[in-house]
């Protein structure tokens, strides 16, 4: 009889609201993808690798025109001088090199901090490296509270993970939080795994302060990012991971035996697209900037109490005025009968606080936002099941 190393995880909520998102015909405002296509160059970039016979395996550490482009990016947007060869490796997807760099920090008995509401790959990972993930809740308005984190910290506290833009609130650090983050690191020596793949999604004309700009925190972190978010290809599954040396040399022996290495055609194609259309990334904010705004003009007459998210495409909505489901009934509700669907925030907590939230994903055509959201203002408010929906 197998004996289950993760005997407490099922199939993750991204996967179980798009299957039902399918079975109801319902708008897909859950998982985390858009329903437009990559830039019309970046196909064609595609297409010429693979015509070119760029179909074989590039090298284990991703292919030096790539591993270019994300180190001069870096050094433009950051102020960071990154070693291509030493410092920087592709990856299939910001997931396998989250997993990864789980795996070269992480041994067993070893603590993790992860802060709640988390991203759901992260407990796992930690689990199979033989590790404790230890949960420590944002505040109400969904920042980290730095005196909780130094109360967490244990003699076993081996790292923690960061993740700005976060997944699934939105919220961003601030320089504040930098220096916090940097000041509790350097005391209790932590080593630190930055998810920061929505790195181009920070609004308001705010900057993405990552990791990366601080010396000090620089030194002590895995940095992970995502092709795949930052150019509408979330099937492509590209990622990459940036670390010191000798972090790195720990991170290619465990990459190595994970994947060996990344799809050749689409390295290619991406940094073919990267030198010749370098204003698509400085540009991404005012995008998805404006898909943010148009959503909330158009769910403003509703009941739903919606907060501007800071970064991210994902916005938070407060249905507290609208029914009292727990919102995994809510979310079914809402696929089910109203057609849309969405993500419980609850899902991502260890322990779940009382409250009524859940998660759209505005990465959609504008029609779709348009038609998702008459649907919700149509049923708004509902009086077919008085006990459950207000």
């Amino acid at each position: 009889m197998l004996e289950s190393k993760l005997p407490n995880i099922g199939t993750t909520i991204f996967s179980t609201m798009s299957a039902m998102a399918a079975e109801y015909g319902a708008i897909n405002l859950s998982q985390g993808f858009p329903d437009f296509s990559p830039p019309t160059p970046l196909l064609a970039a595609l297409t010429k690798a693979l015509s070119e016979g760029k179909n074989q395996y590039p090298p284990m550490m991703g292919i030096p025109e790539l591993r270019y482009q994300i180190a001069q990016k870096v050094l433009q947007m950051y102020a960071a001088k990154v070693d291509m060869d030493t410092e920087v490796t592709i990856t299939s997807g910001a997931t396998e090199a989250l997993f990864v760099a789980i795996q070269a920090v992480v041994h067993q008995g070893d603590e993790v901090i992860i802060f709640d509401p988390a991203y759901d790959a992260y407990q796992p990972a930690i689990q199979l490296a033989g590790g404790t993930a230890i949960h420590v809740s944002l505040t109400p308005d969904f920042h980290i509270d730095w005196q909780r984190v130094i109360e967490s910290i244990t003699p076993r506290t081996r790292a923690l993970i960061v993740n700005s833009p976060h997944n699934p609130t939105g919220s961003v650090f601030s320089e504040s939080d930098l220096e916090e983050l940097s000041r509790i690191a350097e005391r209790h020596d932590l080593t630190l795994i930055s998810d920061e793949v929505y790195e181009h999604m920070v609004f308001d004309g705010k900057p993405h302060l990552s990791l990366l700009s601080h010396e000090t925190l620089r030194a002590r972190s895995f940095v992970i990012s995502s092709f795949g978010k930052t150019y509408h290809a979330t099937g492509w599954k590209v990622g990459y991971a940036i670390a010191p040396p000798e972090f790195t040399h720990e991170f290619r022996k465990i990459h190595q035996f994970v994947t060996f290495t990344t799809h050749t055609p689409t390295q290619y194609a991406l940094a073919d697209y990267m030198a010749s259309h370098p204003e698509h990334h400085r540009e991404l904010p005012a995008f998805y900037q404006k898909k943010r705004d148009l959503f909330l003009e158009l769910m403003a007459p509703s009941s739903f109490k919606m907060i501007p998210t800071p970064g991210t495409y994902f916005q938070l909505a407060d249905y507290s005025d609208v029914s009292n489901m727990d919102d995994q009934s809510f979310v079914a509700y809402l696929t089910r009968v109203i057609g849309v669907a969405a993500i419980p925030i609850s899902v991502f907590y260890d322990q779940p606080p009382e409250q009524c939230v859940v998660r759209f994903c505005f990465a959609k055509d504008d029609a779709t936002l348009k038609l998702a959201a008459e649907k919700l203002l149509n049923f708004l408010p509902a009086t077919d099941s008085p006990r459950e929906v207000r």
